[in-house]
Formats: C-alpha cells, sequence, structure tokens
C-alpha cells in the first residue's frame, strides 16, 4: 500500500510533511490510504492509468447489497520489495515502503474510499462551521500493546502539542501542526482542531492524519527532550505498542530480508461492518510475508510460480503476465509521477562554474530535449500519461481550460526548441558557456559539459527511462549524461538530503535535512546533477498539500528550487480560498506557471502495473485500490 502523499521509493511507486511526504515522496505511509495498492509500496509502479477514461475515482464501484459471505481465515498474503527499510518507527518514518510495512500493524486516523469518501479509522473528522475546526471522535475499542491500556483523545492531544508541536523534535508531521494550528480535548474520546482560517479540504491534505502512540511512551522522552532517543525507541521501531490498532501484528523484522506479521484476531475495524461488511472478521491471513528481493527478475520469476501474491510488472511485459492464468494484473492509477529532478544547489551542475539548472530558460531547454510522448510509448509501452504540469489529467483540479505550455511535445520538443532557450541562458550567465559546430555544449574549458544521472539500483523500467533521457539530452541539447544505478535509501541519506550546517540559526532558515538552508549555504554529503529515484506526489485530491515543492524555504525542498513567479502569494490565496470555484481559478494560475517555470522535468504519469495472484479477492482499477486491505482475501 501506498502512502498518498508523499515522495515514491526507489521502486517505482514509490512520499513533505509527513503528512505532505509520507505525501510526498512516492512519500507510503499509511496502510489503507488513496493510492495503496495493497503491495508492499515500494515495489508498485507509480501514477495514473494507461487511460484518463474509465472509473479512476471508483465512483461506478459496485456497493455489496445484502448478506455477504464471510471468507474463511487462513494462509499466507506474501510480497516482495526491492530494499531493505531503514525504520519502521511511525513517528519518524518518510520512505514508502516503510509506511506501507507499518500500516499493516499501525492504522492511521482516516483514509479515504471510492469516490473520495472519507473513511473513519481511528477517528472520525468532521466539521459544522465551514471547515475552520474540527472535531475528530476517536472510537473507544481501541487498545494499545502491553500496559497503555486504552486509546483516548489525550493520546493525540498530547502527541501533537507536545512532539510534533516541539521544536525540539524532528518528527515527520512536524510541518503539518505549526504553532498557528490548536488542538485541545474536549472530552475521554473527543478532541478538536482549529485552524487559522476556514478549510473544507482540510482532511485531504493528510495534515490531521495522525498514528496513535501512548503518551505513557513519550512522557520520558518529552521531559528529556530527547529527540534521538525517540527515533531509536526500541517499542516504537519494532511496532510493539500496536495493540489491536492495526490489521496484522509484527513478529520478525529482520533488517535485510524482510518482515513476517500474525493475525491481529482483536482487530477494532470488525466493529466497523457499517463501512465494509467484510471487516467482520478481518484480516483473513493468518500470516503476512514482505521478503526483500533486490533483483526484478526474481521478484517476476515468484510471482509466475506463486511463491508471492504481489510484485510490480514491468510494462514491457504486462501483456505476458495478465495471460497466466494464476495472474491478473490491475492497472492502477497513482498520484506519482515521473520526474527529472535537477540540483539547483551549490553541489549541483558539475559541468562547469555556476549553476544553470538556476536559469529558467536552460530548464525550458531541457523540458524541450525529451520526446515524452516517446518515453510513454517506448520505455512504458503506453502504460502512462505525459505529465506537463503538476496533476494528472483526470484530476478534478486540473487546468483543462487554460493554455499549458506542453515542453516535450510538438514545436516544444527537438534541437531547436532545446538549443535556442539554452543560448538563451548561457548569455545570461557571467560564465562563457557556447555551442560548437557540432551542437554540443561547452563548458569555459572547451570541454562538452557532462552531468550524471542517477537512478535507483535494480529497477529496469528506471534504468531505461534514465538511459532515453540521457540520449535524448545528448541529442537535442549537446549536453553528454552519465547514468549511474544507486540504491534509494543510499542516494536519500548522502546524496538527497543535506547535511544542517553549524550555524543553522543565523540562516534565513533552516527547515531539516530536506531543506536544510538557502540553496548556496546547505548542500548534500556528495554531489549531483540529476536523479530520477524518486517519484513525487501531484496530490490529486487536494493540491493545496504540493505547496512544499514550490516554496524555496519550505520543509521541502532538497533540490533548491527557487521560483521565478509569486508562489508564496497564489498558495496563500489557495489556501485561503472560500469556494471550489476560487480554488479551482487559482490552481490553474499554479499549474500553468509551474509548467511554465520547468522546476523538474515533469515527465509522464505511469500506471501502476500490479500483478497479483488471480486468486486474492480486493484490488481493483482505481485511485484507491486498497483502501480495504484488511478485507482482501483468497478465493477458494
Amino acid at each position: 500500500m501506498s502512502d498518498p502523499h508523499g515522495r515514491r521509493g526507489d521502486d517505482k511507486n514509490a512520499g513533505i510533511n509527513r503528512r505532505r511526504w509520507l505525501q510526498a515522496l512516492g512519500v507510503a505511509g499509511a496502510a489503507g490510504m488513496a493510492g495503496c495498492t495493497g503491495g508492499d509500496g515500494t515495489d508498485t509502479a507509480t501514477d495514473t492509468p494507461t487511460e484518463t477514461e474509465g472509473d479512476v475515482m471508483g465512483e461506478d464501484t459496485a456497493t455489496p447489497e445484502g448478506e455477504v459471505e464471510i471468507p474463511e481465515v487462513g494462509g499466507t498474503y506474501n510480497t516482495v520489495t526491492s530494499s531493505p527499510v531503514d525504520t519502521l518507527n511511525p513517528l519518524y518514518n518518510t520512505e514508502n515502503g516503510a509506511g506501507t510495512l507499518i500500516g499493516y500493524a499501525l492504522d492511521m486516523g482516516y483514509t479515504f474510499g471510492p469516490g473520495n469518501e472519507v473513511i473513519p479509522q481511528l477517528y472520525d473528522l468532521t466539521t459544522d462551521d465551514g471547515g475552520k475546526v474540527w472535531t475528530a471522535k476517536v472510537r473507544e475499542n481501541l487498545e494499545f500493546g502491553g500496559d497503555y491500556g486504552q486509546v483516548t483523545a489525550e493520546d493525540f492531544v498530547y502527541l501533537v502539542q507536545e512532539l510534533h508541536q516541539a521544536e525540539w523534535a524532528s518528527t515527520a508531521a512536524s510541518s503539518s501542526w505549526p504553532s498557528e494550528v490548536t488542538i485541545e480535548q474536549t472530552g475521554e474520546f473527543e478532541f478538536q482542531i482549529e485552524l487559522p482560517s476556514a478549510n473544507l479540504l482540510y482532511p485531504q491534505t493528510y495534515d490531521p492524519l495522525l498514528y496513535p502512540i501512548p503518551k505513557e511512551l513519550l512522557e520520558p522522552y518529552v521531559a528529556e527532550e530527547d529527540d534521538k532517543g525517540l527515533q531509536e525507541n526500541q517499542e516504537l521501531l519494532e511496532l510493539e505498542f500496536s495493540g489491536n490498532l492495526g490489521a496484522y501484528t509484527l513478529e520478525e523484522w529482520n533488517r535485510s530480508s524482510g518482515q513476517t506479521f500474525s493475525r491481529n484476531e482483536d482487530y477494532y475495524m470488525q466493529e466497523a461492518t457499517d463501512i465494509n461488511q467484510l471487516f467482520e472478521n478481518a484480516p483473513y491471513f493468518e500470516t503476512l510475508e514482505s521478503r526483500v528481493v533486490q533483483e526484478q527478475a526474481s521478484r517476476l520469476g515468484a510471482l509466475e510460480t506463486g511463491e508471492t501474491d504481489y510484485a510490480a510488472v514491468p510494462p514491457e511485459r504486462v501483456e505476458e503476465f495478465d495471460s497466466l492464468d494464476n495472474v491478473s494484473v490491475y492497472l492502477i492509477p497513482q498520484p506519482y509521477n515521473e520526474v527529472c529532478v535537477y540540483n539547483m544547489r551549490e553541489n549541483g551542475w558539475n559541468a562547469g562554474p555556476g549553476n544553470l539548472f538556476r536559469e529558467k530558460k536552460f530548464r525550458q531547454g531541457l523540458g524541450c530535449a525529451v520526446d515524452k510522448q516517446a518515453l510513454v510509448e517506448g520505455v512504458f509501452r503506453g502504460y502512462a500519461n505525459v505529465e506537463y504540469t503538476w496533476q494528472p489529467r483526470w484530476s478534478t483540479w486540473y487546468p483543462s481550460d487554460a493554455e499549458v505550455p506542453e515542453y516535450g511535445t510538438g514545436d516544444l520538443y527537438g534541437q531547436d526548441a532545446a538549443q535556442s532557450r539554452i543560448q538563451e541562458a548561457i548569455d545570461n550567465v557571467e560564465y562563457d558557456y557556447s555551442y560548437d559546430g557540432q551542437g554540443r555544449l561547452l563548458n569555459p574549458e572547451g570541454d562538452q559539459c557532462t552531468i550524471t544521472l542517477y537512478h535507483s539500483a535494480g529497477q529496469n523500467t528506471e534504468r531505461s527511462m534514465a538511459e532515453f533521457i540521457a540520449q535524448e539530452f545528448e541529442q537535442n541539447a549537446g549536453i553528454a549524461v552519465e547514468v549511474n544505478a544507486i540504491q534509494g535509501s543510499q542516494f536519500s541519506q548522502e546524496y538527497w538530503q543535506q547535511e544542517v550546517p553549524e550555524n543553522a540559526d543565523e540562516l534565513e532558515w533552516s527547515n531539516g535535512s530536506y531543506n536544510a538552508g538557502p540553496r548556496d549555504k546547505a548542500t548534500s554529503a556528495n554531489a549531483w546533477d540529476m536523479t530520477v529515484v524518486f517519484g513525487l506526489n501531484t496530490y490529486p485530491l487536494n493540491p493545496l498539500a504540493a505547496e512544499v515543492f514550490f516554496q524555496k524555504d519550505s520543509f521541502y525542498n532538497p533540490y533548491g528550487y527557487y521560483p521565478s513567479w509569486d508562489a508564496a502569494t497564489l498558495w496563500e490565496d489557495a489556501n485561503n480560498a472560500e469556494s471550489t470555484e476560487e480554488l479551482n481559478e487559482i490552481f490553474s494560475e499554479i499549474f500553468v506557471n509551474i509548467a511554465d517555470d520547468q522546476p523538474m522535468g515533469m515527465l509522464a504519469f505511469p500506471s501502476s502495473r500490479s500483478g497479483y495472484a488471480s486468486d486474492i479477492v480486493g484490488p481493483a482499477e482505481n485511485f484507491f485500490s486498497g483502501w480495504d486491505f484488511p478485507a482482501w482475501h483468497r478465493e477458494e
């Protein structure tokens, strides 16, 4: 299951504030969230459906009527992932795959079901004043494990006030809870959240999503302001406190080989038959096994032979696997895009002096260098849609009535289109870059500009995409590109994240390792030019959450992008909009600006090509597939 809000992981679906980054990077996090596929999260493909038609939002999904036969409990659900995870601590994780694993054992406050319906899990979130004050009613059948007892509203309020809103704590959700948002307990099983201004899409921001964490577990660390100790707490890392709060219980975690979960026979959602009758005796597998299998060929072999119930299927093998009697391939729309990210920080653009990525015209030139339709058809075999701006075309918020510049298509594709814009850019910088008679971009030393492009090791489709981009840049932009494979976790720690400067307090801003300061002051441990390791979340349910990608001082700006348009004002206007019509108008302007500014190479929205054992009942070809994962079962 992938987290709808954050970064796609190193596997191809793989999310910034935890909401916005569990959210952000292909960042998954919570089981049952929109876009969750029921797989391991890291090993799913990426984003949108092959076609923009169809029941993408699940609005035509049939609802069972009458008595529903309750399946037998038994057997094992097997899944595979391409790489191990660094942490299962729900307070600090920002990785898609780890978020999925956490989600097997620990639910979050709510999720979304077909038709964009908010599905209450731990609590029901409602408003009766137009979205300024939200009331959360906590279920009364929630129990922590160990001696922590019943979950109450106090646990959630304490978590927010003493951790997420504390300056000393670096939790992944901290930016979801700025000081101007107030939270207070109003009853044993009720708390209220008051926003500085009304927001009818507040649940869709994912900001009010909370994990249940025992107050007693947190108190010693809060008293000592011990952020590091909390990150290393064994009960959090092993989810020992999860009680009846998830469908499965973590039994074993081998850091290199995988995890074993057992059925939680006391799962609290068994009482939620009003939401889904099949929750009555959920979950229906005695055991859930997640194994690390780094090679794609081995993962596909396991799917073919029935050793796993789920694996991502590369585009060139969709028809082959879908023709197997024991496998069904689902094309599931996802929120994550394929982007070629440019490093605009001081250690980016290593082909010569200065950083040409910072020049808008240069980025536009790179946008003209890549044939997006050829990418979709060649690399993704048509199982994707071209991307021009930060929304899939099936989104309610896509600016269909606006003039969105379509870089990489028609007159905005090819050598002339690319090099004319790059020429404008190099004419605007102090360094003597030039084109030679062979169409090669030369640095001031007279050498062809050569830069690096990183992709995830073991990801064949991602490697093919990187190689295609390299060929296009060479042909159309005159820039040589060295393609390098790297493990996603290594890239995240050593390249994507910055080292926090010792004088962070003196900087204009320093918002953690994903934006440790201005791009001239804060860089990662290692230099890099471009990456396709991560896809990012476009938030088709609520693009307000995407604000973090396009503000220079947000908590999530690893690439050092400074918008040339008045992003701060437009996002503020969007956050204060009082109607859907007003919001649509503002989003339209935002998405046109993003397309024009080319903050990164926005390439494609691939579908999640999810291969399941054909006897697994539950997956669906809509954006919300997996919201009811605890009810999935094996057909007799």
